[in-house]
């Protein structure tokens, strides 16, 4: 049984209040966002009668209800046709039990799982099983026309197992060798091309029968035990007739250490491997071994739920246009394996996106007049099995597309005290990070590019799906900097201990020490970025030369 904390938690809310002293609480309720409200509602989602906030569980309904309640005390309108403020989402959950192992010159070694391996099978099969497939390495898997890059050359790698290193190949500049190349996949800022879904996806395509990813905690964004608590547990795909073909047989990662371990008994040297894999005439590298994987799934079910409701715009021609903000409702529920504590309770990810959210939306509700567009509140299901609560509402949309003006979305909101700077994800990529500077600047803030773009975080919450399709977007987690009367280091230091500790983690926790300052300025100015557009003449763009503006002026030629 899990342990009940609902005595602790109320103590740890009254201490989080108090230690927003008055003064501080003045200075932060500017349009009625107060710090008191947002703590609210991260205690009830993060609670442990959410048991962790998993799709398909008993978390999932508490948690359905508790948003849907929310949305309807603050009169907003459902979104459905069918008059409800969901959408069903059919997932099918997956738990595996998996065995691998590789050969290599006759001698057949297994690999321990979880700890040096995790291995699943999205196919949606009960059973699954590779045997004896060559090993390839294909350096970072990376087919980009637009960088005259193409890692397979042209090989057939049907029924293999690709061996691949992950995110972006780090290219020298030609003029300064000490830095990477801005012009070749963005330089230090990862592209898509450097996630792993992008990985898995064109090796299925191309129909190998599983891929593994080398595991660097630097270029991945987290250690290792980030993924091996997240797949080790139960996951979801979209049930869908043709969901299978999208995936090959399994998909997996290694960590460094058995990594080196495999290449030194094949006779090659993983250093040597990784420096051949950032030139453009990289090849690739048959390893002379062969592995094998069985994977038994259970499987079941899962009716799952987006929740979405709307305000309504003022203005009767525009109201059919929209400005979404989004934060993810689901977590990781669960792990009846751990001694002690059990419930992931996901009071950052993403209980502090959800109450801002919810903040917001209370704020639009008080105003006297509605913006003159609509305002969508989508909080969706499964981001933490690759977004596919987004996925299916990009794919499904409740309203078209073309007339969703933007995307404003919260996942891991800064609840670390006030800042003079916010951090816009992917800064420089549209219109928006226009209007995110002149409204900071209304809070005498400044605004800053991602402090850590090798990690990619653009790419990891649900907008990425809206964005692929061509709706402009703000991504905003971990958004503090230069925080106020503290050291320079301060933010960085809170960000990397908040991965470390309790990042995908039953630590995830409302906490005492918590200053919700930043938090409330933070909701304040995303507030204020959503009204600006909603009222706008315009519509924010994709600048031109992004992945994503292709996509929007084929979304507008629909209009």
């Amino acid at each position: 049984m899990p342990i009940v904390r609902s005595v602790v938690v109320v103590s740890v809310v009254a201490c989080a209040v108090a230690v927003l002293s008055a003064a501080r609480q003045a200075s932060v309720q500017a349009g009625g966002i107060t710090a008191a409200r947002i703590l609210e509602h991260v205690t009830a989602l993060s609670a442990d009668d959410k048991e962790g906030r998993a799709p398909g569980t008993v978390g999932e309904t508490r948690t359905v209800a508790y948003l849907v309640d929310q949305f309807k005390r603050l009169g907003l309108k459902p979104v459905n046709p069918d008059g409800s403020y969901v959408q069903h989402v059919p997932l099918l959950a997956f738990t595996g039990r998996q065995t691998a192992s590789f050969a290599v010159k006759g001698h057949r070694e297994d690999v321990a799982i979880p700890d040096e391996a995790v291995v699943v099978s999205r196919k949606g099969l009960p059973d699954v099983s590779v045997t004896d497939s060559e090993m390839i390495f294909v350096g970072y898997g990376v087919v980009a026309p637009e960088f005259a890059w193409d890692d397979f050359k042209g090989l057939d790698v049907r029924g293999k197992t690709l061996v691949m290193l992950v995110g972006d190949p780090p290219v020298p500049d030609p003029g300064d060798p000490s830095t990477l190349d801005p012009k070749t996949f963005k330089g230090p800022a990862l592209t898509y091309y450097g996630r792993w879904t992008y990985k898995y996806e064109i090796a299925a395509q191309r129909g190998a029968a599983a891929v593994i990813l080398v595991h660097e905690s630097g270029p991945a964004g987290y250690p290792y035990d980030v993924v091996k608590s997240s797949w080790s547990r139960e996951n979801f795909v979209v049930r869908a007739p043709d969901e299978a073909s999208r995936h090959a047989s399994v998909d997996a990662w290694l960590t460094l250490d058995r990594t080196r371990a495999l290449l030194a008994s094949c006779g090659l040297d993983f250093d040597t491997l990784k420096a051949k894999a950032v030139t453009r005439a990289f090849t690739p590298v048959p390893l002379g071994a062969t592995a094998s994987f069985t994977v038994t799934n259970t499987l079941r079910p899962v009716d799952s739920q987006n929740v979405i409701a709307r305000l309504e715009g003022s203005d009767p021609v525009l109201r059919h246009e929209f400005v979404v903000y989004s934060a993810h409702w689901d977590g990781f529920g669960m792990n009846p394996a751990l001694a002690g504590d059990q419930i992931s309770n996901g009071a950052l990810d993403n209980g502090s996106g959800m109450a801002m959210m919810l903040a917001i939306a209370e704020a639009f509700t008080r105003q006297p007049i509605a913006p003159k567009r609509s305002i969508l509140f989508l909080a969706p299901t499964a981001e933490e099995s690759a977004m596919l609560g987004a996925k299916f509402y990009a794919t499904h949309p409740l309203w078209p597309l073309e007339q969703t003006l933007a995307d404003i979305n919260m996942d891991i909101m800064n609840f670390w005290g006030r800042t003079r700077a916010i951090v816009s994800i992917a800064q420089g990529t549209s219109t928006l990070d226009d209007v995110l500077a002149a409204e900071a600047a209304r809070q005498n803030r400044i605004v800053l590019p991602d402090p850590e773009s090798e990690k990619g975080y653009f790419y990891r919450s649900d907008h990425i799906e809206l964005a692929k399709l061509g709706v402009p977007a703000l991504h905003f987690l971990h958004p503090g900097a230069e925080y106020i009367g503290k050291p320079p280091d301060y933010g960085q230091r809170m960000r990397d201990q908040y991965t470390t500790q309790a990042y995908h983690k039953v630590t995830d926790d409302v906490r005492s020490d918590w200053d919700l300052g930043g938090a409330v300025e933070d909701a304040t100015l995303l507030f204020n970025v959503g009204r600006v557009v909603a009222n706008g003449s315009g519509r924010p763009e994709w600048h031109p030369g992004t992945e994503f503006w292709a996509a929007q002026q084929a979304l507008l030629k629909r209009k």
